[in-house]
């Protein structure tokens, strides 16, 4: 069964309307449980605070008698729930923001073609940033160990075209954004950028003849004999 290519009015269609469910998902839920407003990750990531001063009613330490230090001073189970939650609508928050990021990159790569491997990279990706962002906070040995590893493992992906790096870097943007406790910012950032390479795709912006030739070149070569597609 043959799946129907998406148009570029379907596609901004559907990315206004998700944009919209997600935006009244949230507020309804901000509405109906005020308490959980501080724990999304809209505002900065003031809950691990928690884990900083020990408790978020007094302070860790009362004067200069007192000899706890944090390492020592255990948190309550409330306080490691408050802090499970963040980190759960933090990063489940990314996959939401991502995914109509990963449907405009297949929708307007679906004639040239794209890898199934990048699409599911441009999910994945900004849990893997959002979390080394939260590991790291301001502590500058860990970032330079984070970077030694990098370079250690020498991670490298080979781009096709241009628009393949700016999509990583959405990702990447969205994944910061969530590990400070801003994804609001990184939400609206998606929607514009999903919608301003909707409405390029839609007019064709920057058409080329010679790149039109190469696409019917290449279309020719992935086109199936005719004995295999009567057997199907």
């Amino acid at each position: 069964m043959t799946q129907e290519p998406v148009s570029a009015n379907r596609l901004l269609v559907a990315l206004c309307a998700y944009f919209a469910v997600l935006l009244g998902v949230v507020l309804s839920a901000g509405v109906a449980y005020p308490d959980l407003v501080p724990l999304l990750p809209v505002g900065g990531n003031d809950v691990l605070e928690i884990a900083d001063s020990g408790s978020a009613d007094e302070p860790l330490f009362d004067g200069l008698d007192s000899a706890k230090t944090v390492a020592e001073a255990p948190l309550a189970a409330d306080e490691i729930g408050l802090i499970a939650l963040f980190l759960g609508f933090s990063l489940g928050g990314t996959v939401l923001v991502m995914l109509p990021v990963a449907w405009t990159y297949a929708a307007i790569k679906r004639e040239i073609g794209y890898r199934k491997s990048f699409v599911r990279a441009l999910i994945v990706l900004p849990i893997i940033a959002a979390t080394t962002v939260l590991l790291i906070q301001d502590n500058l040995a860990l970032a330079f160990g984070l970077a030694a590893m990098v370079a250690a493992v020498r991670f490298r992906v080979a781009l096709q075209e241009a628009i393949d790096g700016i999509f990583i870097f959405a990702a990447i943007c969205v994944g910061l954004a969530a590990g400070i406790g801003h994804l609001g910012v990184a939400t609206v950032m998606a929607l514009f950028f999903c919608v301003a390479n909707a409405l390029l795709w839609k007019i064709d912006f920057g058409k080329n003849p010679i790149d039109d030739l190469r696409l019917a070149r290449k279309q020719a070569k992935l086109e199936v004999p005719p004995q295999f597609d009567e057997a199907m």
